[in-house]
C-alpha cells in the first residue's frame, strides 16, 4: 500500500492550478487545499475580520500550553482561565469594535477549540463535586448523584444537542433567550461531567483508606483533607483517563453539525461542495485527520510525561 499511497500523495499530486488541472491527474489535489484552507479553518467568518479567530486560536493554544506546565499551577492560572475565555468570546463576537459577528457565522477550528476548551474546563470541577457526592454518606444525595450520572451516560450526545436546540429554549423564562452556541455548550458540559465524574471516582477509590484516616487523625476537616491529601493523589492516578476523555470529547465536537454549528470537520466537508472544487473530500478529510491526530497524539505524549513528572518517589 505504501508505494501507491506515496504516488497518490506526492508523485501524481497537483500542487497548484484549478479543479480542471486536478481532474487531469490521478493524484491528490493539494491545489484545492491551498484555495480552501481559509474556509476550512474559519468557515463563514468574515474574511476581513479573520485575524480575530486566528488570535482566538493562538490565545487558546497558549492557555493550554501554559496550563500544561506544572510549575505554573498556581491561583493566578485559575484566575486567567475565565479572563482568556471571555476575551476569546468577545473577539469572536466582533468586540471591541463596530462590526458585530453573529454566532451563526462562527465556524471552523476556533469553534472546535472554543467549545472543547470551555466545556472540558467547566466539566472538571463539576465532575469532582459529583464524584465526591456519589461517595457521600448522605443517602439522598448519593442516590440523586447516581441517577444523574447513569441517566447522562445512557443517552447519546446527539440527543443532548437536540434537547439544547429544541427543548431548552422553551424552559427559559419569558423574555430570556440564548443563542444556540451557549445552549449547546451548557448541555455538553453537563453531559461530559457525568463521564469525567466516573473517572475521578476511580481515582478516589484507588487512594488507600489509610490516607483519609491519617488526615483525620491530624485534625483536618473534610474539605481540607480532600484538597490537600486525597484529591492530589486521586487526580494523579487518573491522568490517562483524563487524556482519553479529552481526546474523545475533541472528536465528539463534530456532532455539533446536527444543530447547524460548523466545526472544522464540517467546514472541510462544506468546502468540498463548492461548485468550483466539487468532490475533493479525500483531501479535505485528510487535512482534518492530520489536525486531529496532531492534537490527540500530542495530548497522549504529554500525559506520559506528566505521569512520570508527578510520580511519587519510590
Amino acid at each position: 500500500m505504501l508505494p501507491l499511497l506515496l504516488r497518490w500523495l506526492v508523485l501524481d499530486a497537483t500542487w497548484h492550478g484549478t479543479s480542471a488541472d486536478c481532474q487531469a491527474h490521478d493524484g491528490a489535489c493539494w491545489a484545492f487545499i491551498a484555495a480552501k484552507l481559509r474556509f476550512i479553518l474559519f468557515a463563514f467568518y468574515p474574511v476581513e475580520l479573520q485575524w480575530r479567530p486566528s488570535l482566538v486560536c493562538l490565545l487558546l493554544g497558549g492557555l493550554l500550553a501554559v496550563t500544561a506546565m506544572p510549575r505554573v499551577w498556581r491561583r493566578e492560572l485559575v484566575i486567567s482561565w475565565p479572563i482568556v475565555i471571555l476575551l476569546c468570546w468577545l473577539l469572536m463576537a466582533g468586540l471591541p469594535g463596530s462590526a458585530r459577528v453573529s454566532s451563526n457565522q462562527w465556524g471552523g477550528l476556533p469553534v472546535t477549540l472554543l467549545v472543547w476548551t470551555i466545556c472540558f474546563a467547566l466539566s472538571i470541577p463539576l465532575a469532582v463535586l459529583l464524584s465526591l457526592a456519589r461517595r457521600s454518606k448522605m443517602r439522598a444525595l448519593r442516590l440523586l448523584t447516581i441517577g444523574y450520572i447513569e441517566f447522562m451516560r445512557a443517552i447519546p450526545m446527539v440527543a443532548i444537542l437536540y434537547f439544547a436546540t429544541l427543548i431548552l429554549p422553551m424552559a427559559l423564562p419569558a423574555g430570556l433567550s440564548l443563542d444556540k452556541m451557549p445552549r449547546a455548550m451548557i448541555m455538553i458540559s453537563l453531559f461530559w461531567t457525568a463521564y469525567i465524574a466516573e473517572v475521578v471516582r476511580g481515582g478516589l477509590q484507588a487512594v488507600p483508606l489509610g490516607q483519609e484516616e491519617a488526615a483525620s487523625s491530624l485534625g483536618l476537616g473534610y474539605w481540607r483533607m480532600m484538597r490537600l491529601v486525597i484529591l492530589p493523589q486521586a487526580l494523579r492516578v487518573v491522568i490517562p483517563g483524563f487524556v482519553n476523555q479529552a481526546v474523545g470529547f475533541l472528536l465528539a465536537t463534530s456532532l455539533l453539525a446536527v444543530i447547524g454549528v460548523v466545526d472544522v470537520l464540517n467546514a472541510a466537508k462544506a468546502a468540498a461542495t463548492d461548485p468550483n472544487w466539487l468532490g475533493f473530500y479525500k483531501e479535505a478529510f485528510l487535512i482534518v485527520a492530520v489536525l486531529y491526530f496532531a492534537i490527540g497524539y500530542g495530548g497522549s505524549r504529554y500525559s506520559h510525561w506528566l505521569e512520570r513528572r508527578l510520580a511519587p518517589p519510590r
